[in-house]
């Protein structure tokens, strides 16, 4: 536990400082200024783009497509219970950001939703008015005005930064509730828990995305000329928005992109 502490503090500590990136892929993060970030391996990316890709056609779509046929009551639960167990996440990174009335909301959301709303299956904290805007370290890393550094694509975990990768191993590790009662079992012995739980909770929160978005995934395949920088751009503009706590436009008619 105290040699992944340290390791945190290093990663963290790397992350606030002003590195360059060059043509040749060298790492850069840029402090204040968080919206820039560089396609530093590309041609890694584009194959891993490709790879996703080809998964998407042959299990995640097809996948999607049955869900969708599910009554909607269903599917609504699914989403519900998914953004639900999100909130133990965006709680501690809210107080991280100071956001006070944000991370009352997102608790009081929780506790309402897991008890009245039969463990996050319904949602009834927003008709209370009770907000709950997902949160994650990047974001509050972003927050300071540290920058993503270099864009990548993960093979099956999709587009991400340097910053957001360090956020997301620190998020499992240590801020996640759910990750750390479930993935995390055995180094917390008096809770208990399952590693297919935490998979099981990923896998539905992937798919829920997938099927909510079918129309808006084949319209950006039927209308890019370069679809993998069409989804970069798409991605990079949407954790944009979320470091500057900016709400989804009207128009914008796609669900969480880092989900």
């Amino acid at each position: 536990m105290i040699k992944k502490f340290i390791f945190f503090l290093i990663t963290t500590l790397a992350l606030t400082l002003n590195v360059n990136a060059s043509s040749d892929g060298e790492l850069l993060l840029k402090k204040n200024d968080p919206t820039q970030v560089k396609d530093c391996w590309e041609g890694f990316n584009r194959t891993s783009f490709a790879l996703n890709q080809g998964l998407d056609k042959v299990i995640f779509k097809p996948v999607a497509k049955v869900y969708n046929k599910l009554p909607e009551p269903i599917r609504n639960g699914t989403g519900n219970f998914t953004s639900n167990i999100a909130t133990l996440l965006s709680i501690p990174n809210h107080l991280l950001q100071g956001e006070l009335r944000l991370a009352s909301h997102a608790t009081g959301s929780f506790v309402v939703n897991t008890t009245i709303g039969i463990f996050g299956f319904g949602n009834p904290a927003a008709a209370l008015g009770l907000e709950n805007q997902k949160e994650d370290l990047g974001q509050t890393l972003g927050s300071y005005g540290v920058g993503g550094g270099c864009y990548f694509v993960l093979p099956i975990l999709g587009p991400t930064t340097v910053r957001d990768s360090f956020g997301m191993i620190a998020d499992n590790q240590y801020l996640d509730a759910f990750a750390r009662v479930t993935w995390h079992e055995k180094e917390i012995k008096s809770m208990s828990g399952n590693k297919l739980d935490y998979v099981g909770v990923k896998a539905a929160t992937a798919v829920d995305f997938r099927g909510d978005n079918m129309l808006n995934f084949e319209s950006l395949e039927k209308n890019s000329i370069d679809l993998y920088a069409a989804t970069k751009s798409l991605y990079l503009q949407d954790r944009t928005k979320k470091i500057k706590n900016k709400a989804s436009s009207d128009d914008d008619s796609w669900g969480d992109l880092d989900k």
